[in-house]
């Protein structure tokens, strides 16, 4: 019988599977040669990548991570989202790192989210001072029932979930439904894909200073 000989993997080979397997634990990844970080870091998750970018000081990994963003990018936010950026780039001839335009939806996403909080402390606050009155009127009218709690706790409850489910199916708050429902595909994994940047360990990189230049933009 023949048998076939194997060849035996390469010192570099070997470090880079070790480094692989270990990805977890990377962080500054140094002067690391880029044809290396090429073979490690696509096995990365999201946060293992965000990881390596903020704690890597002094040197621009895009030219290896660029497109392992946008793949995370369109995972988590859609393919029609992603077509809108590189569309919306190619009209206003700019370029941004794909980190960058990651960073900038997560936040886009946060602050849309606290707008439609406020809104609904504000509605909350609005019609408990406008039913106030009402129910108060109600209950001094009305000749028969179980006491004042009834009245006033049943009377207000009723109209407050009238005016809540109103507010629910209002075109802002479905609008910001279905962006979360493309940011968030139901995974356990991606509810850690939306952590905000600054709970990511590690020093900021220099990615994230133009971002309120690209939250205009985009």
């Amino acid at each position: 019988m023949l048998r076939t000989k194997r060849k035996a993997p390469s010192l570099v080979d070997l470090c880079v599977n070790l480094a692989v397997e270990n990805v977890k634990y990377l962080g500054d990844v140094g002067e690391t040669d880029l044809h290396l970080l090429d073979r490690i870091l696509p096995h990365c998750t999201l946060d293992q990548l965000m990881h390596i970018e903020k704690s890597t000081v002094g040197r621009d990994l895009s030219s290896v991570t660029d497109k392992l963003w946008k793949t995370f990018y369109e995972k988590q936010f859609g393919e029609r989202s992603t077509n809108l950026v590189i569309e919306r780039m190619r009209q206003k001839k700019v370029s941004f790192r794909w980190l960058q335009l990651y960073e900038a939806k997560l936040k886009e996403i946060a602050e849309a989210e606290n707008k439609l909080a406020a809104r609904i402390r504000q509605l909350y606050k609005k019609e408990d001072d406008r039913l106030g009155d009402r129910v108060c009127n109600s209950y001094f009218l009305s000749e028969q029932g179980s006491g004042p709690g009834y009245h006033l706790s049943n009377g207000k409850s009723n109209l407050m979930k009238k005016a809540k489910m109103d507010f629910l199916k209002s075109r802002e708050v479905q609008n910001i439904a279905a962006m979360k429902k493309n940011a968030l595909p139901g995974s356990s994994r991606s509810s850690s894909m939306m952590k905000p940047p600054s709970s990511f360990p590690g020093k900021s990189s220099a990615s994230s200073k133009p971002m309120k230049s690209l939250e205009r933009r985009f």
